[in-house]
């Protein structure tokens, strides 16, 4: 039988994460944030969203168990989930590009087949992906699993992946809030509380901080990528969410996306049980709470010269997006 997973297709810091803790409290779907499990940091101090430290944590146990089950030996470290982490220069060197169109992928396949080690690679990758949706489904008791790892060329090899039956959520939000985001990831971008940022282990972001240029560049080339995927796919496969309307009408964004997923639409916000969640992914999820804030702190934070900057670089996409 297919395994039903949803995957949020999306820039960073565009709001993934909340759409699936929100999603993965319908009692029909279950979730664990980004199944590719890779940025995890020291393993030994990460915490799960349950705030247990992940090597500890029960459900990540389980998991574990029912992964064995199935003949993975799987260790949250190196979960192999994901098709870059453990990849040889040349695989990596190949997969690094955002997806571009048919065109390009085309050639990238043809590259990746000159590999004698991408074959077993991919098949190692879509065997063990299905057995980690498969386990945390079992697990749960859901039978609809939600990915929030955003990556597009991951979503490329996933929907080759037959024994997945995928649909697509595409999560945007207004580039500027994310392009601060990327400027200062850590105010912007994580838990509140400075102790649980870097993945609870209170890390310092320095070192990923992106000038407002590349922070505008990296959000526009994420969303060329899931224009590219997207044209692609049939859209009966595939839905947009603005991280706007989340925010600000939960109820009705999410009994409209149940309704496209084939759960049960009269369970709306309300109904939501946020208990029991084991989520990896962005911070905000050591804060998540039922109560839903919108983030538009860009509008003071960004000055004339950063906006300047931001359009200049990104603002006709932001505006075909409906963001003026």
């Amino acid at each position: 039988m297919k395994i039903r997973l949803v995957y949020i297709l999306a820039a960073s810091h565009s709001g993934s994460t909340l759409l699936a803790l929100l999603l993965g409290s319908h009692p029909e779907i279950c979730t664990a944030g980004e199944l590719k499990l890779t940025s995890l940091g020291d393993v030994d101090r990460y915490l799960c969203s349950c705030r247990a430290k992940i090597r500890v944590c029960p459900f990540w146990s389980g998991i574990r168990g029912e992964m064995i089950r199935r003949g993975v030996d799987f260790d949250i470290s190196d979960a192999g989930t994901d098709l870059v982490s453990g990849a040889g220069t040349y695989i990596k060197r190949l997969l690094r590009p955002l997806h571009r169109g048919p065109g390009l992928e085309r050639v990238r396949d043809a590259a990746l087949c000159l590999s004698p080690a991408w074959r077993s690679r991919l098949a190692r990758f879509h065997a063990r992906n299905f057995a980690l949706a498969e386990s945390i489904c079992v697990s749960t008791g859901r039978n609809v699993i939600v990915d929030s790892s955003k990556v597009g060329v991951r979503l490329k090899y996933l929907l080759r992946n037959r024994a997945l039956d995928i649909k697509v959520v595409r999560m945007v939000r207004d580039g500027r809030g994310v392009a601060l985001a990327y400027v200062d990831p850590s105010r912007f971008a994580d838990a509140r509380d400075p102790g649980l940022r870097g993945g609870g282990m209170g890390n310092s972001r320095e070192d990923e901080r992106l000038a407002i240029a590349d922070a505008a560049l990296e959000w526009r080339r994420s969303n060329e990528e899931a224009d590219a995927i997207l044209a692609g796919l049939d859209p009966s496969r595939w839905r947009c969410v603005r991280y706007e309307d989340l925010c600000s009408d939960p109820d009705t964004t999410l009994r409209s996306l149940f309704s496209f997923l084939g759960v049960d639409s009269g369970i709306g916000f309300p109904q939501l049980d946020f208990e029991g969640l084991h989520v990896i992914g962005n911070g905000m999820r050591l804060d998540f709470s039922r109560q839903i804030r919108l983030d538009e702190r860009w509008r003071q934070s960004l000055g004339p010269r950063d906006l300047r900057v931001f359009d200049s670089v990104a603002g006709s996409l932001n505006r075909r997006l409906g963001y003026l």
